[in-house]
């Protein structure tokens, strides 16, 4: 197991927990206690979701190497819950039966994700296309998709109280989205630490060669890593649309920056092989707690936009400029990231 001296070791995530301390401290003063309000903090934690599930996508294509970044994300998940707000109605009465109808919606949604995300390994892994291209090519393709679907309109999303609570309902005072968000990062952070799936990521994105040699197949690692990305984001387009109760095209065009931003801020190395669920969840959360502090003061969306660089920055150079020259070997000889340790028995 993983010692507690290695966490406190960890700048990066030092780093992190300091500044939402920090950023939740002075919002509480500034706000007079109204940011730590329940009702504040439930509008945080259904906000947060999408953009968090966006950003362990792009986590995921950063960390497989060769230049990897999912620019679809966001495409696929307004095309997935389009999708299935268009398609449902011909399959489910919303009214007969409204448990059946939300399980067919979440199906029909991660169904789309699942194809959008193996589309694009199968195109970077049997084409050797650069992903960060590739994956702008079916970006576009997504949108194309959902543009001639409904006409570049919204899509209703039929009204239903089991579908709707995804996105909308509470369970014990959490917002039902922040726990499927929470259960993601958990389940996430467990295959990637203790999986044989996660060792061979690591080591596919750290030494492609030494990956080639140790027999990992390189095509099926690809296929399966964008395909978790396109559930991931399919995830974040069930919680979009159930949400708003309907879906667009264009819905959250300015969310993929800020995914990457997460990221990388997050210590996510944009080369491979390197970066920490629980980083890139506190940097989700550090922004998250930005933007309600400056929705609560009044203060501008630009302003916010500063902060957030200023933070990216202020990250890089406190707890990435370590790593950053441990990578490239600057000053010392290159060293690989820290691995997760294997499981005790694999087995064949």
């Amino acid at each position: 197991m993983t010692s507690w001296s290695s966490w406190f070791r960890d700048r990066q995530l030092n780093f992190l927990v300091g500044v939402n301390l920090l950023i939740v401290i002075v919002a509480t003063v500034l706000s007079h206690g109204q940011f730590v309000d329940i009702d504040n903090l439930q509008s945080m934690g259904g906000q947060l979701p999408e953009l968090g599930l966006l950003a362990l996508g792009i986590m995921l294509s950063m960390v497989s190497g060769n230049g990897g970044i999912d620019l679809s994300g966001v495409a696929l998940s307004n095309l997935s819950g389009m999708v299935a707000a268009m398609l449902l109605p011909h399959l489910v009465s919303a009214d007969d039966s409204p448990a059946l109808y939300t399980a067919v919606f979440t199906a029909i949604v991660l169904a789309m994700g699942v194809l959008g995300g193996v589309l694009n390994g199968i195109v970077i892994a049997r084409l050797r296309l650069t992903p960060i291209l590739c994956t702008l090519g079916t970006s576009l393709l997504f949108t194309g998709i959902a543009v001639v679907l409904s006409n570049g309109a919204s899509v209703r999303v039929e009204y239903v109280d089991p579908l709707s609570a995804i996105g909308n309902g509470t369970w014990l005072q959490i917002p039902i989205s922040f726990a499927i968000f929470v259960v993601t990062v958990l389940v996430l952070g467990w295959v990637l630490r203790r999986m044989p799936f996660g060792l061979r990521l690591f080591l596919m994105g750290t030494n492609p060669k030494a990956a080639f040699y140790a027999g990992i197949p390189r095509t099926r690692m690809l296929i399966i890593t964008y395909g978790l990305c396109g559930v991931l984001a399919s995830l974040a387009g069930l919680i979009s649309a159930t949400h708003t109760s309907s879906a667009k095209w264009d819905y959250g065009n300015s969310y993929l920056l800020i995914a990457i931003l997460i990221a990388v801020m997050g210590g996510v190395n944009p080369s491979g092989g390197y970066g920490r669920i629980v980083c890139v969840f506190l940097a989700a959360t550090a922004l998250q707690f930005l933007s309600s502090l400056f929705n609560l003061l009044g203060v501008s969306q630009f302003f916010g936009d500063c902060a957030w660089g200023f933070l990216l920055l202020a990250s890089l150079a406190f707890a990435g400029g370590e790593r950053v020259r441990t990578i490239f070997g600057i000053g010392g000889a290159r060293a690989a990231p820290n691995l997760p340790r294997p499981p005790a028995s694999t087995g064949r």
